[in-house]
C-alpha cells in the first residue's frame, strides 16, 4: 500500500484501540465476526433461505455472489496483494483475534457480508430484512476493525470487491429471469 494509505490505516486502527474498544463490548464483537469465518453466517442464512419461497430467489443470488467473492477474495486479490495483517505490523496494536490466513487486502469477511447483503438488500421481500442486510454487512466490516485484523483499507477494498459479487449476482439473477420468462411464451 502506499505510505500515506498505510499511514492513515494504522492511525485509524490505534485510534479504535484506544477510543472506541470496551471491555464490555469486545466479547459481543469478537462472536459477531466470528460468525464469518469461512462465511458460515452467510451460507447458513443462505441456504435457510431456499427453504421459503418468498426468500429463495434471495438465497440462491446471495449463493452465487457468495462464490464470486471466494473466488475474486480468497483465491484471487489476497494472493496478488500479500498484504500482512495488521497486527504483525503496527507497533502497538493489540489484536482481540488473530486469523490463520496471513493475507489482510481485502477483507474476505466484508466482502462475503456485503456480496451476501447487498443482494438481500435487492431481493428479499420486506424493508426490515433489506435494512438488516445492509446493516450486518457494515457491521462486520467495522468488526473487523474493531478485533484488529484488518486495516481500513482492506475493508474498503472487501465492501467494493463483494458490491460487484453482489451486482454480478443479481446480473445473472435477471438473465435467467428473462430466459424463464421468454421460455414460456
Amino acid at each position: 500500500m502506499p505510505l500515506a494509505i498505510q499511514g492513515i490505516d494504522e492511525a485509524v486502527l490505534l485510534w479504535i484501540q484506544e477510543a472506541v474498544r470496551q471491555a464490555w463490548l469486545d466479547p459481543v464483537v469478537k462472536a459477531f465476526t466470528t460468525l464469518g469465518n469461512a462465511g458460515i453466517l452467510w451460507i447458513v442464512l443462505s441456504v435457510a433461505m431456499l427453504f421459503w419461497r418468498p426468500t429463495r430467489k434471495a438465497g440462491l443470488l446471495a449463493g452465487c455472489a457468495l462464490i464470486f467473492s471466494l473466488l475474486f477474495t480468497n483465491l484471487g486479490l489476497k494472493l496478488i496483494f500479500t498484504r500482512p495483517r495488521p497486527y504483525t505490523v503496527v507497533e502497538g496494536l493489540i489484536p482481540l483475534l488473530t486469523s490463520g490466513d496471513p493475507n489482510s487486502f481485502p477483507s474476505g469477511h466484508t466482502c462475503a457480508a456485503f456480496s451476501a447483503g447487498l443482494v438481500w438488500a435487492r431481493t428479499l421481500p420486506k424493508p426490515w430484512m433489506r435494512r438488516t442486510a445492509v446493516i450486518q454487512a457494515v457491521l462486520m466490516g467495522l468488526s473487523r476493525l474493531y478485533v484488529g485484523v484488518h486495516y481500513p483499507s482492506d475493508v474498503l477494498g472487501g465492501a467494493l470487491v463483494g458490491t460487484v459479487c453482489a451486482m454480478l449476482a443479481l446480473y445473472i439473477g435477471r438473465i435467467w429471469q428473462r430466459r424463464q420468462e421468454h421460455n414460456l411464451q
